[in-house]
């Protein structure tokens, strides 16, 4: 069993890279350097999103077929999404 201050300390991670996205878009960097704050955002939800799901929905302790599995799904609807996003514009 993982122990309450694990969850609480990855829990002060999450808030601290959301806070860090938020400051980003506030600080105008989005009109600035568009693709630095892009990139920044877009690795800290990666990171986040990791986290989230390695830890609190527990497939850091799932067999590796089950993660191999959801990140084959991932990488499914990432290529979805870019494809679609060339048809929008």
């Amino acid at each position: 069993m993982v122990s309450t201050k694990l969850y609480a300390a990855i829990y002060v991670v999450l808030f601290v890279f959301a806070t860090v996205q938020v400051v980003v878009e506030e600080i105008g960097l989005l009109e600035e350097a568009y693709w630095l704050a892009f990139g920044l955002i877009i690795a800290l939800s990666l990171i986040k999103a990791l986290f989230v799901a390695g830890y609190y929905q527990h497939l850091r302790y799932e067999p590796r077929s089950l993660t191999y599995l959801l990140l084959g799904g991932l990488l499914a609807a990432l290529a979805l999404t870019i494809a679609s996003s060339y048809s929008v514009t």
